[in-house]
């Protein structure tokens, strides 16, 4: 026999009512990995026509960029890690503000400049180094995973950065999306050029899992 309560309507169980209530309104499904995230916005780059331009530009802060259709390796990386919600040129103005020593000289400033500091590649991968993971370089494929970050030295003293996407070429690599003059790419790169630097960033939670 149905209980009903002091006004003669009748009661239904709680766990009934709990049902109801997620059928009416069903939860998001939790978002994907922060690897899969950033390949996922790494990939979208490549639909964006960039045309190679690093000259000094004067940008907002925060959340600033240069034209939308312009830009080199760097502000690509930082385009990805914006679509998901991470700031660098923020982050790395911080960092370089409180640390500004254990970032390199190698162009004759002497205070942070938030318009450029996180445009070049050197202070990345001392950003990266010192707030994310450094992971070891090797010349092993199977090292290199969606999400990582990869520095390489092209020669006369110039830098790249690109990322790993999880996407493979008929190499069966991992392809990396970078700028390299012809815009975003989606490219079998990985060991073509001197790899300098190999990084996770944030830190993962089990830094210890990635080595």
């Amino acid at each position: 026999m149905e209980k009903k309560n002091h006004r003669g309507s009748r009661t239904l169980p709680a766990l009934v009512l709990a049902s109801v209530a997620l059928l009416a309104f069903p939860q998001p499904p939790p978002d994907p990995p922060l690897p899969e995230r950033l390949s996922a916005a790494a990939l979208e780059r490549t639909r964006h026509a960039v045309r190679y331009d690093g000259r000094y530009v004067r940008i907002p802060y925060p959340n600033g960029d240069v034209p939308a259709d312009t830009g080199v390796c760097t502000d690509e990386i930082v385009r990805i890690y914006r679509a998901v919600g991470v700031d660098l040129q923020k982050e790395v103005h911080e960092d370089m503000a409180a640390h500004f020593a254990l970032y390199p000289r190698r162009w004759g400033r002497r205070a942070p400049d938030s318009n450029i500091d996180h445009r070049r590649v050197p202070n990345l991968m001392t950003f990266f180094r010192r707030k994310g993971l450094a992971l070891p370089v090797t010349s092993r494929a199977q090292d290199y995973h969606p999400g990582d970050i990869v520095t390489w030295d092209l020669g006369g003293g110039v830098d790249h950065i690109g990322m790993v996407t999880d996407r493979r070429g008929p190499s069966g690599r991992y392809l990396v999306v970078h700028n390299i003059g012809a815009g975003p790419q989606l490219e079998d790169v990985l060991f073509q050029w001197k790899i300098t630097g190999h990084f996770v960033y944030p830190r993962p939670a089990r830094a210890e899992a990635r080595h």
